[in-house]
């Protein structure tokens, strides 16, 4: 019986299980199977603290902060091979720990551990975050820990600790080859525990180009699935990556570790309790795909009646 939680642990440096068998709101039925994101306080204390993630960003409450220059990326670009492991609740791919993050108003050098992805379902709704209430279809962390601590586990004994990176996806009307390698290896993962190894990969074929990562929010939160420790800084992108419906959907064809589809996994929007969201840019010109897309149709229909 303490063999699964053990290899849990040691496939899972984001995970720390709990006594209770916590689960997404997509998992929790009428028998009470598990405990699903409002119940988290009773899987950890930190779950119910008041500096909670994920947030719901609203842009005319940005506050600018000149000292969030852009970030020094080393590593991003070194091809290395990595295990990517459904582990029940993601899928997650580890990262060799000579990538590393400083600069941008960050305390210290941040070493990677692993980045993990959160969706929802068939490509709707399911990023983390919100802006302005608009959820994305998908959202990746890059989870990196201070360069002295040799852990997860030691790292958020630090109030900051860990820094994430954060990506919001976005659906387009084509592919994104370069994330090819990491979706077609989705079709080996669909049970939990299960794993694959990438190869020949590095971590700025699934991140933005350096250009487009100047402009970015920053807040002080927690670990977004138990045990909710108060110890990251958060860096969301303002620009979003693009993948195809088909790219989207091949997450949801994985399993949940109660064999459940992998649907919606994400917690809600935490209260930010009188904390400050950031911004490094002078403008937010994030808009929605929907607002986008009505701007295009006025601009045409008016462009018609002016030709007409």
């Amino acid at each position: 019986m303490l063999l699964a939680p053990v290899l849990f642990l040691l496939v899972s440096s984001m995970k720390f299980v709990s006594g209770a068998d916590w689960c997404y709101q997509s998992q929790v039925t009428c028998n009470h199977t598990c405990t699903g994101p409002e119940e988290w306080g009773t899987v950890s204390q930190d779950c119910s603290g008041r500096a909670q993630s994920p947030v719901n960003i609203v842009t005319r409450k940005l506050q600018r902060d000149e000292r969030l220059l852009p970030f020094d990326f080393t590593g991003y670009q070194e091809t290395f091979h990595g295990s990517l492991i459904n582990n029940g609740h993601s899928v997650q791919l580890e990262l060799p720990m000579s990538i590393k993050i400083k600069n941008a108003n960050l305390a210290a050098t941040y070493k990677a551990l692993q980045l993990h992805l959160h969706w929802g379902k068939d490509g709707g709704p399911g990023s983390e975050h919100t802006i302005d209430g608009e959820r994305f279809p998908m959202e990746m962390h890059i989870v990196h820990i201070k360069e002295e601590y040799d852990s997860l586990f030691q790292a958020v004994k630090d109030p900051a600790g860990v820094a994430v990176l954060g990506f919001f996806f976005e659906e387009s009307s084509s592919e994104n080859k370069k994330f090819n390698p990491l979706i077609n290896a989705l079709k080996n993962l669909t049970q939990s525990n299960s794993s694959v190894t990438l190869t020949g990969v590095s971590l700025d074929m699934f991140t933005l180009p350096p250009d487009n990562m100047t402009k970015y929010f920053r807040y002080d939160g927690s670990l977004t699935t138990p045990d909710c420790q108060q110890a990251v800084v958060w860096t969301l992108f303002e620009d979003t990556i693009l993948l195809s419906r088909n790219q989207l959907n091949a997450f949801s064809q994985l399993q949940f570790a109660d064999k459940k589809q992998m649907i919606n996994t994400y917690r809600p929007v935490q209260p930010l309790n009188g904390r400050q969201v950031y911004y490094s840019g002078g403008h937010v010109a994030l808009i929605s795909a929907g607002l986008l897309v009505m701007s295009v149709l006025v601009s045409s229909a008016l462009s018609l009646h002016t030709t007409g």
